[in-house]
């Protein structure tokens, strides 16, 4: 291992699983991280092989022996990466905790509210960091917008927009099983409560608040299923309240036929506004009151949060790999600061972590509570 490269373990993201190749590459991006043992599948075999094919040193084929051994060992992991199913991230990252091991773990962070505060409490007295990765937040000009915002350059916040519209589920994919992906994400005992609501509404909601720096004390929200025979919702829409008095929209489907992976923020303010497209993330939109849009592009605003998320000069798009990459760069400096005794680098500390997870879940919380009750308002716990 090179000298100052962390070592990394990840349970789940075994042959055939998208999101765990994802990390795979994010972390070794800006080789900062080493992947060193994997429980990557619970059947031995496809464990190994698994672990073969992705280059990884130490396979097992149960999570908690991992954790058992890996902390037991002076050569073991400094952070797990948890690419499982919904309904694992919490016993996953509990036992990691336990073992004393930094953990990154996709989201939504867990499949209630209750489980998802017991891993902040846990994460806190243990002294650990635990990192969620909420892509979007990684993106350099989606840091910018965040600047702006505190800046005061878009004024007072009136109105915040947030969509995330795809089409991958607008047939029945998940049935008779090949699409693997499908098959648990639309099933609530591994995924928990919430399809797409805890698959892609959180990352919308967790974009605006990102950005804006604001979360709503309430909402009204409505979910929906428009396949026939799915047992979770597949279409989620909310009206927010913000204490300041703004208002919001939110919307999150993956029946929208022709849609790709069209994230998009539009915030508006008492002197400006500005909209974000995650599929073209190398431009961001600014247009104050009465004036001019102003196209601001990565690697050309002035803005050291931006700056310490771009890697390559302005004209080469950066995009979705980059930006998940960042969360693994902060997470290494954090780990670094951590393990040394000392506060981390402030520029580290855009990253999402456990209590945003616990928002997300707040807000997953209230929209079942709002739909259930025919859209009824609903405060956000903690609001």
């Amino acid at each position: 291992m090179q000298h100052g490269k962390l070592r990394l373990g990840m349970v789940g993201g075994g042959q055939g699983a998208f999101i765990g190749a994802v990390h795979r590459i994010a972390a070794r991006l800006d080789d900062r991280f080493e992947l060193v043992a994997g429980a990557l599948s619970s059947d031995p075999e496809r464990a190994r092989a698994s672990a073969a094919e992705a280059g990884i040193a130490r396979s097992y084929a149960d999570w908690r022996e991992m954790a058992r051994a890996e902390a037991a060992r002076d050569d073991g992991i400094d952070a797990v990466a948890i690419v499982t199913p919904n309904h694992l991230h919490a016993p996953v990252a509990t036992a990691f905790l336990d073992a004393g091991i930094h953990v990154i773990c996709d989201k939504p962070l867990a499949v209630s509210l209750a489980e998802g505060e017991a891993l902040a409490q846990l994460a806190r007295s243990k002294g650990r960091l635990f990192a969620l990765t909420h892509t979007y937040s990684g993106y350099p000009l989606v840091r910018h917008a965040r600047e702006l915002v505190e800046r005061g350059e878009l004024g007072e916040i009136r109105v915040v927009q947030v969509e995330y519209a795809q089409d991958w589920l607008a047939e029945p994919v998940e049935a008779g099983g090949a699409n693997r992906q499908a098959v648990w994400r639309t099933d609530p005992a591994l995924a928990g409560p919430a399809g797409c609501l805890g698959d892609i509404g959180t990352h919308a909601y967790q974009l605006a608040a990102f950005v804006t720096g604001r979360r709503p004390d309430a909402l009204s929200a409505e979910l929906h299923t428009f396949v026939p025979g799915r047992r979770i919702d597949d279409h989620v829409q909310a009206m927010l309240r913000y204490a300041n008095g703004a208002r919001g929209m939110l919307w999150a489907s993956q029946v929208a036929s022709g849609a790709e992976n069209a994230l998009r923020l539009r915030v508006y303010g008492t002197k400006a506004g500005l909209a974000f497209d995650q599929e073209a993330p190398n431009e961001l939109w600014f247009t104050p009151l009465g004036g001019a849009a102003e196209r601001l592009t990565r690697a050309r605003v002035k803005s050291p949060i931006a700056a310490h998320a771009t890697r390559v000069p302005a004209g080469h798009p950066e995009g979705y790999l980059e930006a998940f990459a960042q969360l693994y760069k902060d997470a290494a400096l954090q780990i670094d600061a951590l393990n040394a005794g000392r506060a981390p680098p402030p520029e580290s500390l855009l990253l999402t972590t456990v209590d945003d997870g616990v928002d997300g879940l707040r807000f997953i919380d209230a929209v079942l509570k709002s739909s259930a009750a025919d859209g009824r308002w609903v405060k956000l716990a903690g609001a």
